[in-house]
C-alpha cells in the first residue's frame, strides 16, 4: 500500500473526517467530464463513506489515488 493510499485510508477510517471524500470530489469532476462511469461510481462510494463515517473500500481509495497518474 502506498503512502498516499495509507493516508487516505487512515483519514477516511472510522472517524470519517472526509479527507478521502475531498480527494474523491476532485476525481469525480474529472471522471464525469470524461464519461468514466466506473470512476464516478467509485468516487461516489468514497464520498458516501466519508459522509456516513464508514471506511471506504480500499479498491475505491486506490482508484481515487491513482486517477491522475
Amino acid at each position: 500500500m502506498s503512502d498516499l493510499h495509507s493516508r487516505l485510508a487512515d483519514r477516511n477510517g472510522p472517524k470519517g473526517d472526509g479527507s478521502a471524500a475531498d480527494a474523491a470530489w476532485l476525481v469525480v469532476d474529472a471522471a464525469s467530464d470524461l464519461g468514466d462511469e466506473v470512476a464516478v461510481a467509485a468516487c461516489r462510494r468514497v464520498i458516501d463513506a466519508g459522509l456516513t463515517g464508514r471506511p471506504a473500500a480500499s479498491c475505491d481509495l486506490q482508484l481515487v489515488q491513482d486517477y491522475f497518474r
